[in-house]
């Protein structure tokens, strides 16, 4: 039963989409286990790039089933609208499997999400404003509408009623906001499920019936694990779990069944959105490290926050996670600094500290303790093995191997489908 996991070991935005789509050749089965389309993923095919929001990266690769599990949040606008583009350019996306028991993002759920942050000011979180919090929010809450309720037009109808009982009285007499009309809201999602029904599927039978039948299965998480909602630098995270436990909760696929968990290492640090990040950079390194890695939001189109690399919270992820292999990317990004600073531990009121610390204070006060390794010169883009890295390259890669407590199994040495070095195979 080869299941795998592929998730991001940092702030989200490591190349994900780049490495699922490389194994995606190999699997049968690639799914979205949470998050929605506050998530993005940029692929490079030859000359092309794709930038996936709600659907799985396998969706690229023939022969492979593309799922959007349960655990997910769907907005069916979005979602019909990435289907048609893709459409447009000649993409197949007939295989998509969609779970029924999967949330949709309604209109009030966007609404309640924008307003809310303009609300909190200075205190806001950095959401993407598409209403993914408050549609999980609704989801933990029970009064959630997921994919099935859109063929039972009366369950439909109450639902939305319970959830706008409450709803319209924040944004009336909270928000100064006109209510929304139950009719409207229901009109809107019923005119999106005959268009959604072909993909509609029981997805976690789906996919426990293919590891039965040894089909390799593989879990694709968005965001990253320091976004995660327990696991991540609460309250600045998404709304979901990314994490490796987060692929079982969100698939309907036991813990046993998975073999590997994959996390994706961008070779240096970058985060969207508010919160800490202690190797940040303000000065022209960062500005060099966000012109050269192409360091802008797939989902935000916001310019990412860029720092060197920070492997106190990639052992954090290896150990909350159980990761078993890395994919290092964007190595090709480092070339041309004579020195590359490595965060190895923090310094906390006056003390060295070596593990993430627990306490959302401490990290906020959190000042990275580097060490320099030496950098290289040449193009690494067109390597092919890890041989052909020049020496320094290869000992920045081990080093933050050894630092980061799981073995480096792939790394991006550019952009493209082909531009990546294979270690040892994940399959």
């Amino acid at each position: 039963m080869p299941a795998l996991v592929l998730l991001g070991a940092q702030w989200g935005d490591e190349g994900k989409g780049k490495a699922t789509d490389l194994l995606g050749g190999s699997v049968d089965y690639v799914v979205r286990y949470q998050g929605g389309n506050n998530a993005g993923h940029t692929v490079v095919v030859g000359d092309q790039k794709y930038a996936l929001h709600l659907l799985p990266s396998g969706i690229l690769s023939p022969g492979c089933t593309p799922v959007i599990g349960n655990g997910v949040v769907v907005d069916p606008s979005v979602l019909l609208s990435e289907l048609s583009g893709l459409n447009d350019r000649g993409v197949d996306t007939s295989k998509l499997l969609l779970s029924g028991n999967a949330h949709i993002i309604t209109p009030y759920n966007v609404t309640v999400d924008k307003v809310t942050e303009r609300f909190l000011g200075k205190r806001k979180i950095g959401t993407t404003g598409r209403g993914i919090g408050p549609t999980y929010a609704d989801k933990i809450n029970r009064v959630g509408i997921r994919v099935q309720d859109l063929y039972d037009e009366s369950i439909l109808t109450q639902k939305v009623e319970a959830a706008l009982d409450v709803k319209n009285q924040l944004l009336t007499k909270l928000y100064n906001r006109r209510a929304i009309a139950v009719d409207q809201v229901v009109e809107e999602l019923l005119g999106y499920a005959e268009q959604l029904r072909p993909y509609v599927a029981d997805t976690v039978l789906v996919l426990n019936q293919a590891l039965e039948q040894d089909k390799v299965v593989l879990f694709e998480g968005g965001q990253g694990t320091l976004l995660d909602i327990d696991h991540g630098t609460y309250p600045f995270v998404t709304s979901s779990n990314p994490t490796a436990g987060g692929a079982c909760t969100g698939t309907g696929v036991g813990p046993t069944k998975i073999s590997r968990v994959i996390g994706i290492l961008k070779a240096y640090t970058t985060r969207v959105g508010a919160g800490p990040f202690p190797t940040e950079l303000f000065d022209e390194d960062g500005e060099a490290l966000r012109r050269i890695g192409g360091e802008r939001g797939v989902t935000t189109g916001r310019d990412r926050r860029c720092g060197w690399f920070d492997a106190v919270i990639a052992r954090y992820a290896t150990r909350v996670n159980g990761l078993t292999d890395f994919f290092l990317t964007k190595l090709d990004v480092l070339t041309g600094w004579e020195q590359i600073p490595v965060c190895v531990a923090y310094e906390i009121d006056g003390k060295r500290v070596e593990e993430l610390p627990y306490s959302q204070s401490d990290f906020h006060h959190a000042k990275p303790v580097y060490e320099t390794l030496p950098g290289w010169s040449e193009d690494i883009t067109g390597a092919k093995s890890f041989a052909d890295l020049p020496k320094n390259a290869q000992a920045y890669v081990k080093a933050l191997e050894e630092m980061s407590g799981a073995p480096i199994s792939a790394i991006g040495v550019g952009p493209g489908r082909d531009e990546t070095i294979e270690i040892n195979s994940f399959l």
